[in-house]
């Protein structure tokens, strides 16, 4: 199997860019007459994946959604993940862990281990205990082809504080994607959302010259960021970008998701 660098170019150059979310919320769950249980959970994810397959060639379950629901929301979540790879789609996880020693290796062997029902194609982290944290959970990751997204920019109000702090002559969040290159060599992206000035985080250089390495990108549709606006917000570094989109394209229920999707597609 291809290192997850070269998979995920492959699933976006011959689908799109586009990476749906797979958020199944008390609300959207509700929006689709679904109930507020893991079982709701289920049918909402396995729905999302039917309509993604052959259209898309990412999805990106929010483990925080499951987990919510405990065991059965685990289980669920094992499931989802499990068809949607079935379905020959890459799996991001998105359940930003960060930690240090120990921990961080069972978090890593509970997303990337041979044997774990929940191994996934790449995984969303936090580098706020140190970036070089990560360094050990990444070997893990790339011994079965599989990736990391850091925050770097995130997409959230909050995020500016802390992210646009500087460290020297460079922010946070330059910093962290700076290490995300070294550390990484390709197989470590970052998260950076789509509705953030960039210049305000200090990383407008990405739209000058190719960042190099995968950008997850949330905010597009439901937030406010424009898919047809892409390639202007991020420049020479748009083709990097995995754009990812949930209510925007669940909104109107299960039957209308493909068709959505395609209407999305178009604006790239």
């Amino acid at each position: 199997m291809a290192k997850f660098s070269l998979r995920l170019a492959e699933a976006m150059a011959n689908h799109s860019p586009i990476c749906i979310g797979i958020d199944p919320s008390e609300s959207e769950l509700d929006n689709w007459e679904l109930p507020d249980t893991a079982a709701g959970a289920r049918e909402y994810g396995l729905r999302i994946i039917d309509s993604a397959q052959g259209r898309l060639g990412i999805v990106k379950p929010q483990v925080g959604f499951f987990e919510r629901f405990g065991s059965l929301g685990y289980q669920t979540l094992e499931e989802i993940i499990r068809e949607a790879k079935d379905a020959g789609l890459i799996v991001i996880a998105d359940a930003k862990r960060g930690d240090i020693g120990s921990t961080m290796l069972g978090y890593a062997s509970a997303w990337f281990g041979d044997d774990s029902p929940l191994r996934s194609d790449a995984l969303t982290v936090s580098g706020y205990l140190g970036p070089e944290s990560l360094r050990e959970t990444l070997n893990y990751a790339q011994d079965v082809q599989g990736g990391l997204f850091i925050l770097a920019a995130t997409s959230n109000p909050e995020a500016a504080q802390l992210q646009q702090a500087l460290i020297g002559d460079r922010t946070v969040s330059r910093t962290v994607i700076d290490s995300a290159k070294e550390i990484g060599q390709g197989e470590m992206g970052v998260v950076i959302g789509a509705t953030q000035n960039l210049k305000d985080f200090g990383i407008e250089f990405l739209t000058e010259q190719d960042i190099e390495i995968p950008i997850l990108a949330p905010g597009f549709g439901a937030q406010g960021a424009k898919l047809e606006d892409l390639k202007s917000i991020f420049g020479a570094s748009a083709p990097r970008v995995v754009a990812a989109m949930a209510r925007e394209l669940t909104k109107n229920g299960p039957e209308q998701i493909g068709q959505l999707i395609d209407k999305a597609k178009a604006k790239l």
